[in-house]
């Protein structure tokens, strides 16, 4: 990898998400829990949610990733709270489309996973970007089924 890749990679704009991810720690009481591991790179998410009315109501997060991964994890924690589980699936799955076949950016208010463009030609990266999205739609169904 040049040079040129890695600042293209590492914009300004995924450092500075990277640096500021909202909601982070553990929940006292999480009606639902998960954490992630990447095999490839051995980033780790855990994410706690709290669930009312199928919408996530309260939120938290523990990230160890690269920063592609802190950054996708803090536009998730961004705009997460109010969020349905469908919401949050149809936008990993728009996040896998973008990685692999250059697929529409999802709408607001997770238009902001724009940024993670360049990261398409890295393969090794594309799990870490989706640990944070797997952990809170697989906490939210631990959550769903509780009740």
């Amino acid at each position: 990898m040049s040079d040129a890749d890695l600042i293209k990679l590492y914009s300004k704009r995924i450092l500075a998400l990277a640096a500021d991810i909202p909601h982070t720690g553990r929940l006292d009481a999480p009606q639902g829990s998960c954490k992630k591991r990447s095999p490839l790179c051995g980033s780790t998410v855990t994410v706690d949610v709290v669930v009312e009315d199928g919408r996530v109501s309260a939120f938290a997060q523990n990230v160890k990733a690269c920063a592609l991964g802190q950054a996708s994890a803090a536009i998730l924690g961004r705009n997460v709270i109010g969020q349905d589980r469908e919401t949050l699936a149809r936008t990993r799955d728009m996040i896998v489309a973008i990685l692999k076949e250059d697929g529409p950016t999802p709408p607001a208010p997770f238009d902001a996973l724009e940024v993670l463009r360049p990261a398409q030609e890295f393969k090794n990266r594309h799990p870490s970007i989706l640990l944070a999205w797997d952990a809170v739609i697989e906490a939210m169904d631990e959550a769903m089924a509780a009740v």
